[in-house]
């Protein structure tokens, strides 16, 4: 399980990279996301989060991975993928969408199931 607690700390430390990103740059999510320079980086933590969940499939955490919805997981691989493999046209909406309302369910749901270890 230690492993798995630790692939949530990635995770949870991912989110926070982009919250960071974002305060810093002092710019709305929308204007954040289009930035030249804070783009990539927010696009690399979301990129790093999706490895992370698929690291936990692939070490068989299925009762950690059941923490987070079934849609939630396939949407985040899905954007991964989707940042990975078609940068240059990657739907900045879609990034907005992660940022603004799958992270924070992702920070909640980490926070919870940490503060019981």
């Amino acid at each position: 399980m230690s492993n798995a607690i630790d692939r949530l700390k990635k995770i949870y430390v991912c989110i926070e990279n982009i919250e960071f990103i974002m305060n810093e740059s002092n710019l709305k999510v929308t204007h954040s996301i289009e930035d030249k320079i804070i783009k990539p980086a927010i696009r690399m933590n979301i990129i790093r989060i999706a490895e992370q969940f698929n690291k936990l499939k692939d070490e068989n955490e299925f009762t950690t991975l059941e923490l987070f919805t079934s849609n939630d997981l396939k949407g985040i691989n899905a954007v991964r993928n989707y940042i990975a493999h078609d940068y240059d046209s990657t739907d900045d909406n879609i990034i907005e969408d992660v940022v603004r309302y799958n992270l924070p369910i992702f920070k909640e749901t980490i926070t919870t199931h940490l503060s019981h270890f």
